[in-house]
């Protein structure tokens, strides 16, 4: 049998084998197309010694290695280039100069975009101040500032221009009137939420700019997951620098006998801030295909380290009978830490092989898991019983609901990881689980932003 005969069928096992070879992220472009060019070589001589087309599929992918080590060999002889390719343009490692002029150009343009909105504000009245208290129009707007030009970004970037991308700005524009269209008080636990759960709404549309028309693919969603965890520790490692030039600014000026609080904090901080978003996301998008991501690297990190963690705290707890106590900055926390551990699930999954057999790592992933899954239970119980005694309050209904939304995403999470575990399941289920709960998040967010506010007080 020769390979055309078989295909239909085989050329769509060559496809996803192309596909899952992309997303190692140190092979890509011509190099896939090169390995693929070795691939169908070892078919075609084991095709012409008599086996069918499936088995020679198989048989070739198995001869060539997995891809993990394709990856290491790969990275191993093309070093130099990769590097080249991580620390300077594209441009050198042929992608056509013009092109990346423009991008250059655009990004450069919307972070001065960005920046200039932080300091429109100051035209009006808001000023910002080391002798003032941050105005709240700011936290209201922060992500305002942002979040639009990163969409408009992402827009151009993925070919998504025209009258179909127009809708992409209903969101920004529902979020900016139900932001400042209250009379929200300095204070008021429905600013503080309203401040907190905006961005989480906005994200969902910045997602959607990302992935265009591919939002209901597990494999856009996906994306954007891992897109969010990357620019997450660009972000990181773009403040600890700019932490470093703030300080060096008032080490050089305090030298010469000036004080440049108004320069920091009304210039450099505010402006700084804003435009590394952008710069960060360019910097993602840019370097995606050369190097491998790091968000999945840092979870095997601390996988181990918060699962210790959560068992250290859970055992304290009942070893010394305290209770959660259940304030508003200790909710918060708690909530942010449980948001971490669904982080961490998610980027595991991302990075994984869905057709590998369980390991060790997830069982600790299932620890994990059930850990914050026992934590949040703790929290629940604790909120219900303030709730109970002394009534409803915007702080506690906005902690309920969000962990119970918690609560559905761990139970589920641990019932398919154990599932996989003992073989009756497959890991690709608690990857679209996973990537397909996230909506929920930011309309549970949109639900705080826009109607808390009329139900509980501007006060």
């Amino acid at each position: 049998m020769t390979i055309s005969a078989d295909r239909s069928p085989l050329e769509e096992q060559i496809a996803q084998w192309r596909l899952y070879l992309r997303r190692r992220r140190a092979i890509h472009g011509p190099d896939v197309e090169e390995l693929e060019g070795h691939l169908r070589d070892q078919m075609a001589v084991l095709t012409e010694a008599g086996l069918a087309g499936d088995e020679a599929f198989l048989v070739a992918v198995k001869r060539m290695g997995s891809l993990d080590a394709l990856s290491r060999e790969f990275a191993r002889e093309h070093s130099e280039r990769l590097w080249k390719q991580l620390v300077i343009a594209p441009e050198a490692a042929g992608e056509p100069g013009k092109a990346t002029r423009t991008e250059t150009l655009i990004v450069l343009s919307l972070v001065v975009a960005a920046a200039s909105a932080i300091k429109i504000p100051a035209l009006f009245g808001l000023p910002l101040s080391p002798d003032e208290e941050l105005p709240p129009f700011y936290a209201r707007n922060a992500s305002l500032f942002v979040f639009p030009l990163l969409a408009v970004y992402f827009v151009w970037k993925h070919g998504s221009a025209g009258a179909r991308s127009l809708w992409l700005a209903l969101p920004f524009a529902a979020g900016a009137v139900f932001a400042n269209v209250y009379p929200l008080r300095t204070g008021a636990d429905t600013l503080i939420l309203t401040v907190l759960h905006l961005p989480i709404a906005l994200w969902l549309a910045v997602g959607f700019a990302y992935v265009r028309s591919r939002w209901f693919d597990d494999g856009g969603r996906m994306n954007f997951v891992r897109f969010s965890g990357e620019l997450v520790i660009y972000y990181v490692l773009i403040a600890l620098g700019g932490g470093v030039v703030t300080a060096f600014t008032f080490m050089m000026f305090g030298a010469i006998g000036m004080n440049p609080d108004w320069f920091v904090a009304g210039w450099l901080l505010p402006c700084g801030a804003a435009g590394a978003v952008i710069i960060g996301s360019w910097l993602v998008e840019a370097k995606q295909s050369v190097i491998e991501n790091m968000a999945p690297v840092l979870t095997r990190l601390f996988t181990p380290l918060f699962t210790v963690l959560l068992l250290l705290f859970l055992v304290t707890m009942a070893w010394t009978g305290s209770p959660i106590n259940v304030e508003r900055e200790v909710l918060i926390g708690f909530d942010l830490l449980l948001v971490v551990v669904v982080g961490l699930v998610l980027y595991a999954a991302s990075a994984r092989d869905p057709q590998a057999p369980p390991d060790f790592f997830d069982g600790l992933q299932l620890l994990l898991v059930v850990s914050a899954l026992v934590v949040d239970g703790v929290a629940l119980a604790a909120i219900a019983a303030r709730i109970s005694e002394f009534g409803f309050t915007p702080n506690r209904v906005a902690a309920l609901g969000e962990n119970l939304i918690l609560l559905v995403n761990l139970a589920w999470s641990a019932w398919l990881y154990a599932c996989f575990l003992r073989h009756r399941g497959s890991f690709t289920a608690l990857e679209r689980w996973q990537v397909a709960y996230l909506p929920v998040y930011s309309v549970w967010a949109a639900l705080v932003v826009v109607v808390f506010p009329p139900v509980f007080g501007y006060r």
